[in-house]
C-alpha cells in the first residue's frame, strides 16, 4: 500500500499525540512529535540560560541543537536532545510555560520545520502539532484538526504533570492553557489554525 502523510493539528492538551501515537502504531508507520521537537529547544535555552529576545543568542544555540527520536525498550518513540533522552524533562511545567514563546521565535521555526520536512521526506509518518497541515506538510493526503473544551484538556495536562509527581494547581494549568492558545493563535510565524481541507 502506498505510504502517505498524516497531519494532525490542534490546541495544547487535547489528545493529538496520543491519537498520533496509535494511528501510527495501527498503520505501522513512524510518530513525530513536532511540539516536543520545540519543547526539547525550549529545554535546551532554558538549562543554557539563552535569552530568546537576543537573535545573536538563540541562532548560536540553535547551531548547537539536534533534535532527534528514537525507539525505547518499551517501543515508544521519545525525543533526544544532543543524543540524549529528555523525554521526561521536556514534560515540566517549566517548558510548558516557555515553549509558546520560543516557538515563535522565525529562526526557532525555520530550523524545526526544516528537520520536520526531512523527516517526512520518505512519508509513512504521522506528525501532530500546531502547524503541521498548514505549514509543514501542506499537502499531506490526510489532516486532522483536533479540538476539546478548555476544562477537559486543562485536567489531561493537569494528570500527566501528576503522573510525573509534579504538583500543579488546576488553575495554574488553565491559566498557561489559555495562555499559550492565546500566543499559538496569534503569533506572526505559522499560526494555530484549521487547514480548509482538514477533518475536524
Amino acid at each position: 500500500m502506498k505510504k502517505i502523510v498524516i497531519a494532525i493539528d490542534g490546541y495544547s492538551a487535547c489528545g493529538k499525540s496520543t491519537t498520533a501515537r496509535e494511528v501510527a502504531r495501527i498503520l505501522g508507520y513512524r510518530y513525530i512529535d513536532s511540539g516536543a521537537m520545540y519543547r526539547a529547544v525550549t529545554l535546551y535555552f532554558l538549562e543554557h540560560h539563552v535569552a530568546a529576545t537576543n537573535p545573536k543568542e538563540v541562532d548560536r544555540a540553535l547551531q548547537q541543537i539536534r533534535v532527534s527520536f528514537a525507539v525505547n525498550r518499551k517501543g515508544n518513540s521519545e525525543v533526544l536532545l544532543n543524543g540524549l533522552s529528555v523525554e521526561q524533562e521536556i514534560r515540566q511545567m517549566r517548558v510548558s510555560a516557555a515553549v509558546s514563546q520560543v516557538s515563535t521565535l522565525k529562526s526557532v521555526r525555520l530550523a524545526m520545520v526544516d528537520q520536520q520536512r526531512k523527516m517526512g521526506k520518505h512519508k509513512g509518518i504521522v506528525m501532530d502539532g500546531r502547524d503541521i497541515g498548514t505549514v509543514v506538510f501542506p499537502e499531506a493526503e490526510l489532516k486532522l484538526f483536533l479540538t476539546a473544551d478548555l476544562l477537559t484538556r486543562a485536567f489531561r495536562r493537569q494528570r500527566e504533570l501528576l503522573e510525573r509527581d509534579e504538583m500543579v494547581d488546576l488553575d495554574q494549568v488553565i491559566e498557561n492553557l489559555v495562555e499559550r492558545d492565546r500566543i499559538d493563535s496569534s503569533r506572526a510565524e505559522s499560526p494555530l489554525k484549521n487547514a480548509p481541507d482538514a477533518y475536524e
